[in-house]
């Protein structure tokens, strides 16, 4: 295998070729501490869910990478590898100049919530701005179709955390994505409103 550059807490992604093409290979890697068979399942839902997911949520509005192989016998997914700059660091060398970026989030957003599609992990680090000023969103292994508000809202809920804990140098880029949230958004009061009940629901738990 080759050297990963990620290694999450059930995958492991390498770089490889597909066809000619540099690629990208999400591997879910077998857990010993489960039963078997009931690792093969967990292993095969999870890989045949993301792809679903990925795939539904790329649009006009949203890049995602491009699925080009899936080997469930490996729990793998061979997708194109994204060139660009991944949007936390991007946010971390030059907060100042953050607001477009941050526009780019609330629209990408509001597009997958409008066909009922949620992120699961919507943070600036499942992010990536690519070279021709495109966003991309990468990591759907949490994510999940005919979403109601409640999963919108942990999405917004998580990238407000991450402003405020990782990010707490952007000034006004939690708020950028918001406002651009809400011009694409159908409702976005009613999802704002759960927003905030999340928010104080986890203050008083």
């Amino acid at each position: 295998m080759d050297a990963p550059i990620a290694v999450g807490a059930e995958a492991v992604v390498t770089v490889s070729e597909f066809l000619g093409r540099k690629a990208a290979v999400k591997t879910r890697v077998p857990k010993g501490y489960r039963n078997s068979e009931l690792d093969r399942r967990i292993r095969t839902t999870r890989t045949r869910n993301e792809v679903r997911v990925m795939q539904g949520a790329r649009s006009d509005t949203v890049r995602t990478p491009v699925v080009y192989d899936v080997d469930m016998s490996e729990c793998s997914i061979t997708m194109e590898f994204i060139e660009g700059a991944r949007v936390k660091d991007l946010l971390d060398a030059d907060p100042a100049s953050s607001k477009e970026v941050c526009r780019l989030m609330g629209e990408a957003l509001a597009d997958m919530h409008n066909r009922g599609i949620a992120h699961g992990d919507f943070t600036t680090s499942n992010m990536i701005l690519m070279p021709d000023g495109r966003l991309c969103v990468i990591d759907f292994s949490l994510g999940s179709i005919n979403v109601g508000t409640e999963e919108m809202g942990v999405d917004i809920r998580l990238l407000q955390r991450a402003f405020s804990s990782a990010h707490s140098a952007v000034e006004g880029g939690f708020d950028a994505a918001m406002e651009s949230y809400a011009e694409k958004k159908t409702d976005a009061g009613t999802v704002l409103e759960k927003v905030e009940e999340i928010r104080n629901r986890a203050r008083y738990t």
